[in-house]
């Protein structure tokens, strides 16, 4: 188990409990080879002084081991040699690391007619202590560096394309030393976010990797703006006990974690990006231009003020963001240096995006690499006019049944079916009431039909509603009960000044759940 990587269980020293021979060194030279050899496995019966050093975690000192010892047993290859050597004195030491049992040293003297003593004893613990602490720590490296190529490739076996949004290539280059990440999130409004970023070396980076990709998931479920997402990010690490990001009481094994969120909408071309020390995306225009997009890079997280800037950039169709990490930059030599061999490189025509990110990847990586390297490229989509439809409409009570008509007839031409054209313009009434209701300006209707029908509805209020169980008496305060039952999910985001509101149906009636008889009243 300890050179897979595990540690032995406590109840471990069972009769059957093997261990394997991993090294050996005798006075007789090195072409002296011990029972059993290098690699193969071996049992301590009980009542041998070996398994007893096992059982009782207690070193033995034989100061005279005599030929007739009732535990020698000369059928048995170790115990031949041991007699037929001339073996008369034997130290058995349990090797162990922060309460675990990782193996035994066994020391025999032959040559030499003085047999061991406790001084001897002594230094052999000594030896083994160090020993083990080495042996544990290349246990937990191992450990923690499988953990870390699991959780980095995670990302390899996710679909090549995201919604609407884009198309998605990832390489990803280990050097089993970095938490080195990135993720595509889909979200609300055929969206998708982009996210990637460096956690500390070391054994603690998987866990911090997992724990800022978990944050980052929910915090994007609640369709924040990347730069509120690395502010909550920021302040996730900056707490006592949180992801370990460099600081804090237990300082990580190097550079502190960087990461950069990026948002990209189908149907505005809209990107939108912010910085935590991470270096900016490369934009590869249509024609094979190649540019870096100017985002400027806020503190790591958990360290210093966080002030973290959005950047917004409307990008051509069928352009193609780089998404990539500082073991990546340093190999290809330095920004400019890379920009020019990115631009080499798109020069040349490629059979797939992989293949793109792929040759990309190889060409910029440097040789030797302390840190896992990666490289993401997302090739933009952009929704067809055809696949969407938005209204403005004035803050008055006849902009519901007038939205609710618009949504009705648009529905109608696209060719869906009527129970979800039902569904929906009872969910764009409830919406454009609600907004009615709390917002003082216009309001603005858009239908999205992606792979799922979106409704959404904006307008100038901040506040956010919430989903409340409304009793049998009241007269009003469903609205948003109506919307959860009849969708499949639904939610609200910042937009400007104000928000969004936006309700997500399947085309089919009755998949994922919506539909009569769903139920969520306790969903508030």
């Amino acid at each position: 188990t300890v050179m897979s990587g595990r540690a032995p269980t406590v109840d471990a020293h069972d009769r059957d409990q093997t261990l394997r021979r991993v090294g050996y060194r005798s006075v007789a030279g090195p072409e002296r080879q011990g029972v059993p050899v290098v690699g193969e496995v071996t049992v301590y019966p009980p009542g041998t002084p070996h398994r007893a050093a096992l059982d009782t975690l207690a070193p033995k000192l034989i100061r005279r081991l005599r030929p007739g010892a009732p535990w020698l047993d000369t059928a048995r290859r170790r115990d031949a040699r041991i007699v037929r050597a001339g073996a008369h004195s034997m130290l058995l030491v349990p090797i162990r690391a922060r309460g675990v049992v990782l193996g035994l040293a066994c020391l025999y003297r032959w040559r030499d007619r003085a047999p061991f003593d406790h001084r001897d004893l002594r230094l052999a613990r000594q030896l083994t202590a160090h020993a083990g602490q080495c042996l544990d720590n290349a246990r937990l490296y191992g450990r923690e560096r499988s953990a870390a190529r699991v959780l980095s490739g995670g990302f390899a076996q996710a679909q090549a394309t995201v919604g609407t949004a884009v198309e998605l290539a990832r390489t990803h280059l280990p050097a089993g030393t970095g938490g080195g990440w990135s993720d595509a999130i889909p979200l609300s409004g055929s969206r998708v976010a982009l996210v990637a970023g460096d956690t500390t070396s070391g054994t603690s980076a998987p866990g911090a990797m997992s724990e800022l990709r978990a944050a980052i998931e929910v915090l994007a479920d609640l369709d924040l703006p990347p730069d509120d997402i690395l502010q909550r990010l920021h302040d996730l690490a900056s707490r006592p006990g949180g992801p370990p990001t460099g600081t804090g009481s237990e300082p990580a094994d190097g550079p502190p974690a960087t990461c950069l969120c990026v948002v990209y909408d189908p149907v505005s071309r809209l990107c939108t990006a912010a910085s935590a020390g991470h270096p900016p995306p490369v934009l590869v225009h249509p024609g094979g231009d190649v540019e870096l997009l100017d985002v400027a890079a806020g503190p790591p997280l958990g360290q210093g003020l966080a002030r973290y800037g959005l950047t917004e950039r409307a990008l051509p169709a069928g352009s193609t963001l780089l998404i990539y990490n500082n073991a990546l930059l340093t190999g290809a030599g330095g920004r400019d240096a890379m920009l020019d061999r990115l631009t080499d490189l798109f020069a040349a025509p490629h059979a797939s995006l992989q293949a793109a990110c792929d040759t990309c990847a190889d060409a910029l990586a440097p040789e030797q690499s302390p840190r896992d390297a990666y490289l993401l490229l997302a090739r933009t989509r952009t929704m067809d006019d055809s696949r969407t439809k938005a209204w403005t409409f004035p803050n008055a009570p006849e902009s519901a049944r007038e939205a609710r008509r618009r949504a009705t007839e648009q529905l109608t031409e696209w060719g869906l079916a009527q129970d979800v054209i039902d569904d929906i313009a009872l969910v764009v009434s409830e919406l454009v009431t609600n907004s009615v209701r709390y917002a003082q300006g216009p309001i603005r209707l858009r239908l999205i039909r992606d792979s799922t029908l979106v409704c959404e509805v904006t307008d100038d209020s901040s506040a956010s509603p919430h989903l409340r169980r409304a009793l049998s008496t009241d007269e009003n305060g469903r609205g948003l009960f109506i919307t959860a039952q009849l969708t499949r999910r639904w939610g609200v985001r910042p937009s400007g000044r104000g928000k969004t509101l936006w309700a997500e149906r399947s085309l089919v009636y009755g998949e994922d759940g919506e539909g009569p008889g769903r139920t969520g009243a306790d969903e508030a």
